[in-house]
């Protein structure tokens, strides 16, 4: 899913996008549902069928979708933690199904392994598996609560795994699996336990299940991992936004959508007009 234009599309593979609805400032996929965030702060969810869209709450600023759940951020920078096993059956009132876990958050992620939110002071918490360096302190075994592994942080980006994190001066770092190169060179070939540095000057991070790219502020994007290289490399010019999934990459940019798995090469799918 994407917002292009002002307006939602939704696709698989390499199919051509379906336009969904409007009036929309942030969608995202989980494991069976897909969510968007309405211009007037309600977040909806349907399955396969998006005529049986239905509220599941109000107030909300952001989102962030995972196989594992979704981790929402109220107007008040509260964050909830809401489960979506029971969601197909939805009856149930959202407080049941949700849970209160910090106030005064930044931003979220659902990383499938273990999740991760920012206070609006730049600190990092992280909670889930640390059996692959998740948390990015040295441990290897989860806590039972959240824990601070991380200061001076603007953006947590995460897949199964690992996960990487956006500094306020704009160094990018990583840590958890790095089989394939999500994270560089940094713990190549097995995993990295502590966060280490990938590059520097970034103002925004994605990160797919084996690569993961950064946009520096002149717009330029680069790319490394699995299929791509170690090493960060521009790839894009012109681009506004991007994100990643198993081996996918998308980008807004130049007045388009862009797609291509990796190892390949950027691929307009369609035009965005405002």
């Amino acid at each position: 899913m994407a917002i292009c234009g002002n307006k939602v599309y939704e696709w698989s593979n390499f199919n051509n996008p379906q336009e969904r609805m409007s009036n929309i400032t942030q969608v995202g996929v989980g494991k069976a549902n897909r969510y968007a965030l309405s211009d007037d702060g309600r977040l909806l969810f349907w399955s396969d069928d998006p005529q049986s869209i239905k509220e599941l709450m109000g107030n909300v600023l952001s989102f962030s979708a995972g196989h594992s759940g979704l981790l929402i951020i109220r107007n008040d920078f509260s964050l909830w933690k809401l489960e979506t096993k029971n969601l197909l059956g939805f009856g149930e009132a959202v407080s049941d199904l949700s849970s209160h876990i910090a106030n005064n958050v930044l931003s979220a992620k659902v990383g499938d392994s273990a999740d991760y939110f920012i206070t609006r002071e730049g600190s990092l918490f992280v909670k889930g598996r640390a059996h692959r360096g998740q948390y990015g302190d040295g441990r290897l075994t989860s806590t039972e609560n959240f824990v601070q592994t991380a200061s001076g942080v603007a953006d947590v980006a995460a897949h199964t795994g690992h996960a990487l994190i956006l500094k306020q001066d704009g160094a990018v770092l990583g840590t958890g699996g790095n089989i394939y190169g999500p994270l560089g060179n940094h713990g190549y070939g097995d995993k990295a336990v502590e966060w280490g540095l990938i590059l520097n000057g970034a103002s925004a991070i994605a990160t797919g299940s084996s690569h993961s790219l950064a946009v520096k502020p002149d717009r330029s994007l680069w790319i490394w991992g699995r299929n791509e290289g170690l090493d960060p490399r521009l790839v894009m010019s012109k681009v506004d936004a991007v994100a990643a999934g198993n081996s996918s990459t998308l980008v807004l940019g130049s007045g388009a959508l862009w797609q291509w798995d990796t190892g390949g090469k950027p691929k307009m799918i369609m035009k965005c007009l405002n």
